[in-house]
């Protein structure tokens, strides 16, 4: 084969030769092919085509879905998404590469990427990092935001040129980080905890620009995610493009759908808050000279004779609210005491009532024994005692001739 390739020096095949025997090579062999891979960098473009790569643990292949056969597709493909292809090899000159134009594809289950993101995701939703009782506010007016990206990566450039453009009154810290490969996840966790760690900011973009799947995955590591969700600072997540996303978005305070919108929320518009502060004082202003104006009309009608007429008015009103509260007293007072009054007066009267002194006044008077005792019935003396008659004046000694008893006198009534 090598020979009928390439026989001789003089005979040197040119490029164009040598891709048209590769493609007629590699497309009369793979004519129909079923692929079984997972979604990587998947991009629609403006015509309806679909291009994506295709990928297993170890190796990847570029793919290609023409709009026709896009159209019929049951689902949105999606990075990290395990599809089952149906299509041809074919190879596009220009570049000199080979890839699979796809014609028709199904869902195969979730991607080895996406599984691994998605247990990671109920993982620390359990822990409580992505509850929104969590969540703060963005300060109204920051002096200085803090971006945690690549130095040399569009989406500073695209914050920056925002910045400049809406407040070039706030300041702007970088902190250079490694945003793709192994060693991006240390070092995005890093300027996360030097930038809460000192104080160098009030607010705290962290971000990159689009990419694939596997280019966002570092701001799903684990590391990342508590560094964001542990930050004193507010955090605005700002990774990809609208279609993307990571785990830091749902850590984060504020989710922006691309660093430039994480820009316009984290940088107030300077000329904004010029006329709300001069609309503010204008207002201030008009409210004082309005009050100062309405003061003075008052002033005016304050001369001296005014005054004067003004507090005998007042001082008669309450002249006479005083009069009537101290009538009101006097007579609550007086009908009080005359309660009491009369209450003393009953209780003497049932005193007066009470006294022995006044019972025996009115023809009654007590017996007693020779020792004092009283006698309250026949029974308690007997004939020939001595007893003491005690009436209202005066004291009478007798002595006992005969006692009836309340029966004997029954008896003796019953006679009658």
């Amino acid at each position: 084969m090598e020979t009928e390739l390439n026989p001789g020096k003089d005979n040197a095949l040119t490029v164009s030769q040598l891709t048209e025997l590769i493609k007629t090579m590699l497309e009369g062999s793979f004519q129909s092919i079923l692929l079984k891979g997972e979604i990587s960098n998947c991009k629609p473009s403006a015509a309806g085509h679909l291009y994506f790569s295709l990928k297993d643990a170890d190796c990847q292949i570029s793919a290609v879905m023409f709009r026709g056969a896009a159209s019929s597709l049951q689902f949105v493909p999606k990075d990290g998404m395990l599809v089952q292809a149906k299509g041809k090899i074919t190879v596009y000159g220009p570049r000199g590469n080979y890839q699979m134009q796809v014609s028709s594809m199904t869902k195969a289950g979730a991607g080895n990427i996406m599984e691994m993101i998605e247990e990671r995701k109920r993982k620390l939703a359990a822990e409580g990092l992505f509850d929104s009782s969590r969540k703060r506010k963005l300060p109204f007016f920051p002096h200085t935001v803090g971006i945690v990206t690549s130095p040399n990566g569009a989406a500073l450039r695209d914050i920056l040129n925002i910045r400049r453009r809406r407040n070039d009154k706030v300041s702007v810290i970088i902190f250079p980080a490694v945003v793709q490969g192994e060693a991006a996840a240390q070092t995005i966790e890093c300027m996360i905890q030097a930038a809460n760690k000192y104080r160098l900011c009030d607010v705290l973009i962290v971000g990159r620009g689009g990419g694939s799947l596997e280019d966002l995955l570092p701001f799903s590591e684990e590391s990342v995610v508590r560094a964001v969700a542990s930050s004193e600072i507010p955090v605005i997540s700002a990774v990809g493009h609208e279609i993307d996303w990571a785990l830091s978005d749902f850590a984060a305070d504020v989710r922006a759908p691309t660093p430039s919108a994480a820009a316009e929320l984290a940088i107030p518009v300077k000329s904004d808050i010029e006329k709300s502060i001069t609309h503010c004082m204008e207002e201030l202003e008009s409210g004082m000279r309005g009050r100062i104006a309405d003061l003075r009309l008052m002033l005016k009608t304050f001369d001296p004779e005014n005054m004067r007429t003004r507090l005998e008015n007042i001082e008669q009103k309450y002249s006479e609210r005083f009069d009537k509260a101290v009538s009101s007293m006097k007579e609550s007072a007086e009908k009080l005491i005359s309660g009491y009054r009369t209450r003393i007066q009953l209780c003497l009267q049932n005193l007066e009532n009470c006294n022995p002194q006044s019972v025996l006044s009115r023809g009654y008077a007590m017996v007693c024994a020779g020792d004092g005792t009283i006698i309250r019935k026949a029974g308690d003396v007997k004939p020939g005692q001595s007893i003491q008659i005690r009436p209202a004046e005066g004291l009478i000694f007798a002595s006992v001739e005969k006692t009836e008893t309340k029966r004997t006198l029954e008896n003796d009534h019953d006679k009658l």
